[in-house]
């Protein structure tokens, strides 16, 4: 068992909840109910702040997980389920792809697992894409897994790696599409 923090944004939420779980913990020691001490605690970073701010992140947790689907929604200032503007909706602009590889790499360097969940965790172009940036765990739906495993197991991540570090630098969010198709 896991215990994953959602929609983190400071340090200061952080300590607020490893507090509250211990003094959960306090109540069962006190009840004398037996748990497991050792449960991972994890945060989900899905919104820009808490992407920009990975130090305090990787001291204080065990694992994070991007959501991919609200870090891309807020980072664009866009409401995906608002018909008018979903159209702007882009898991491939450049501020997004750069959010995500700096939380990878942050978590690599500080040892911190750092998984994907969202829609670009169940798109094969974009688990290539996100090979390329480090990443080794995804999280999506079952009726993605074949297609996402396919693609993985068709991946050099040698090979794929200097590419997506050249398609990081790029700011045209079609150029970084064109450039995805060709991974």
């Amino acid at each position: 068992m896991k215990i994953l923090i959602p929609m983190l944004a400071s340090s200061h939420e952080i300590d607020q909840t490893l507090i509250l779980l211990d003094k959960a913990k306090a109540q069962l020691r006190e009840r004398k109910i037996k748990f497991d001490e050792s449960v991972p605690v994890g945060g989900m970073i899905e919104v820009p702040a808490a992407a920009l701010c990975l130090g305090a992140f990787t001291k204080r947790l065990q694992f994070l997980s991007i959501g991919t689907n609200d870090l891309i929604q807020y980072t664009l200032a866009i409401d995906r389920g608002n018909e008018a503007v979903a159209h702007l909706y882009n898991p491939l602009h450049p501020a997004v792809l750069r959010l995500i590889h700096q939380t990878i790499q942050a978590g690599a360097k500080a040892g911190v697992d750092v998984s994907v969940c969202g829609e670009m965790a169940g798109d094969p172009d974009c688990a290539r894409l996100l090979i390329g940036m480090g990443l080794r765990q995804f999280s999506m739906h079952p009726a993605q897994i074949l297609e996402v495993k396919q693609a993985i197991l068709r991946a050099d991540a040698a090979d794929l790696t200097p590419k997506v570090q050249r398609l990081l630098k790029l700011d045209d969010p079609d150029r970084v599409r064109e450039a995805v198709e060709k991974l």
